[in-house]
């Protein structure tokens, strides 16, 4: 009668270190992206805020405002490039230059 709790009890044993090991990697990576980690009944307990938070939080900050102005005039040289392509004259021009050449 003991026979099938003695086989099942090492396998209860890993699963649940499995399962501590798991919670704990979780809750680690919560912690190393900044998202809000949960009480005992569920309320989200906020990581506490320090000056070096703050300060890395600002930086991040200036550097999206420069990438979006970097990308807002990388979208005017692009709209630029695009006229000029598709621009009829250019194509005037290459179809003249095809004349040019020598046939084979």
């Amino acid at each position: 009668m003991s026979f099938p709790f003695a086989a099942f009890a090492p396998v209860a044993l890993i699963i649940g270190a499995l399962a501590v090991a798991g919670w704990v990697f979780t809750t680690w990576l919560r912690i190393k992206h900044g998202y809000p980690l949960d009480g005992a009944w569920g309320q989200a307990v906020y990581p506490k805020n320090d000056d070096a938070a703050m300060e890395r939080i600002k930086l991040l900050s200036q550097e999206n405002a420069q990438l979006r102005a970097e990308l807002g005039s990388i979208k005017d040289r692009l709209a630029n490039v695009e006229r000029i392509v598709t621009d009829s004259s250019h194509s005037l021009d290459r179809e003249i230059e095809a004349l040019r050449s020598p046939r084979n």
